[in-house]
């Protein structure tokens, strides 16, 4: 359902409106002010706004508007006979204006076309960052399309965001988001992993060294800033950083500059960081933790990704889009979840957030035969692991047999598929029995979609 904010300081031209809407199918948010307007553009779709109101005008409203995000459509109302203010709404970026009173059939069209219009901006540039990322992105719930908003609104401003949520919610892809929306989207896109790096090494990790700058340094190196440089640097879990290294991370941010462990030089740097966090980093610093100043250095914009548990109803679609992707990994033609399964994962527990859910069905893919999934699939350690209170896998998603197992159908899958079929050949070019061969393809599912030509 469309949200569209409407703007009065009347009353009963709100309540007029909103039922209006209401016939069409379209949500209203109401604001009596300009000023109240703009605290409540999170997750609307359109702005219908009049032109004279006290304080802020009309003209001055759709500016501010487009400030905070220009794909947004704005209908301007103007009295009848205000042509000269129309134009002025017009150049200003509005949409269009209606004037008043204004015909019932009128403004719901120019308001259908609004709404269309915006539409469509929001599927081109999803498409566009799907392209540059190479995947899909999944998540029309009402709390991941008001992220995604946002990552729009923020993205191609040239500043530094904190992106903070739970493990496994996809930090990760809201921050490539955030590097393919932005003008950067040419330049590099670098992770650095805070957690994954002592202390001691996180410095020359990120800033680079130079020859003998400490044991083991037997040539200089580039850091991550410096190969980020001109594009995007991510670091992931940047509450893990020491205090001596977020004092040289306050200072790449406020000077734009690294000096390379060891060098008695400094390097200028043109980088935007993205920084990502489980942790509440304000409670950090409260507790002395983590550097006051470079938590706000970092949170100039800061966006929280929900847990799975908030958007339930993107679960079908993922799980989908899961499937879709394990499946052409390992060489399947096709794959279908049943209902009765989707409607449990749907109930199921996600500790581990949307990474456990596309783990639990990267198993289920593997282990299967191809076709349709059922919640019989849902068993043994599958199923401990949707359950409730049950831990997250690890990020290795699939254990090593069962990596074995999916790189080994999905080489049957394809050698069956160069030789049109015929069993016989393929056992031969796998330096298979025919016996073997014929007990791998009944192991995965294979028997009945792989006659054997030569019989």
């Amino acid at each position: 359902m469309a949200r569209v904010l409407l703007v009065d300081d009347e009353p009963a031209l709100l309540f007029t409106l909103s039922q209006l809407l209401k016939s069409r199918g379209v949500e209203s948010v109401l604001a009596h002010s300009a000023k109240e307007a703009l605290s409540k553009l999170d997750g609307v779709d359109g702005v219908v706004t009049d032109y004279s109101m006290p304080g802020m005008d009309g003209v001055q409203l759709v500016q501010a508007i487009h400030e905070r995000d220009d794909s947004l459509p704005v209908v301007m109302l103007t009295a009848h006979g205000s042509e000269r203010i129309a134009v002025r709404a017009m150049k200003s970026g509005a949409y269009e204006y209606v004037t008043k009173p204004f015909d019932i059939d009128e403004i719901s069209l120019v308001l259908d076309r609004a709404l269309e219009a915006r539409a469509l901006r929001v599927q081109n540039r999803r498409l566009t960052a799907e392209k540059v990322l190479g995947r899909a992105i999944v998540g029309d719930s009402p709390a991941m399309r008001r992220l995604l908003e946002a990552v729009n609104r923020v993205g191609p401003k040239d500043i530094t965001v904190l992106v903070r949520g739970e493990t496994g919610t996809g930090k990760e892809l809201i921050a490539s988001l955030l590097h393919a929306e932005s003008r950067r989207a040419k330049g590099p896109l670098v992770r650095f992993n805070c957690a994954a790096i002592p202390g001691e090494l996180a410095e020359a990790e990120l800033f680079g060294h130079s020859r003998g700058a400490f044991t083991g340094a037997l040539q200089s190196r580039r850091g991550f800033f410096a190969e980020a440089d001109g594009g995007t640097l991510v670091l992931d879990e940047v509450g893990e950083l020491s205090a001596p290294v977020q004092a040289k991370l306050l200072r790449v941010l406020q000077e734009g500059e690294i000096q390379p462990v060891g060098a008695g030089r400094v390097e200028k740097v043109d980088v935007r960081v993205v920084a990502c966090t489980n942790r509440d980093l304000e409670a950090e610093t409260r507790a002395h933790r983590f550097r006051e100043d470079l938590y706000y250095r970092l949170a100039v914009v800061e966006l929280v990704v929900p847990p799975l548990q908030e958007h339930r109803e993107d679960i079908p679609a993922l799980a989908a889009e899961f499937a879709r992707r394990y499946a052409e990994r390992f060489g399947m033609a096709s794959v279908r979840l049943a209902p009765d399964l989707i409607q449990a994962l749907q109930r199921a527990e996600w500790p581990g957030n949307v990474r456990q859910l596309e783990n639990t069905i990267a198993r289920m893919v593997a282990l299967g035969g191809g076709g349709e999934i059922g919640l019989d699939a849902f068993a043994g350690a599958t199923l401990r692991a949707a359950e409730p209170g049950a831990e997250a896998p690890p990020d290795g998603t699939l254990s090593l047999r069962e990596q074995v197992e999916a790189l080994e159908r999905s080489i049957i899958v394809r050698t069956l598929a160069s030789v049109s079929g015929n069993q016989s050949e393929a056992a031969r070019r796998l330096g298979l029995s025919r016996g073997s061969f014929i007990d791998r393809l009944k192991k995965y599912g294979l028997a009945g979609s792989a006659p054997d030509s030569a019989t």
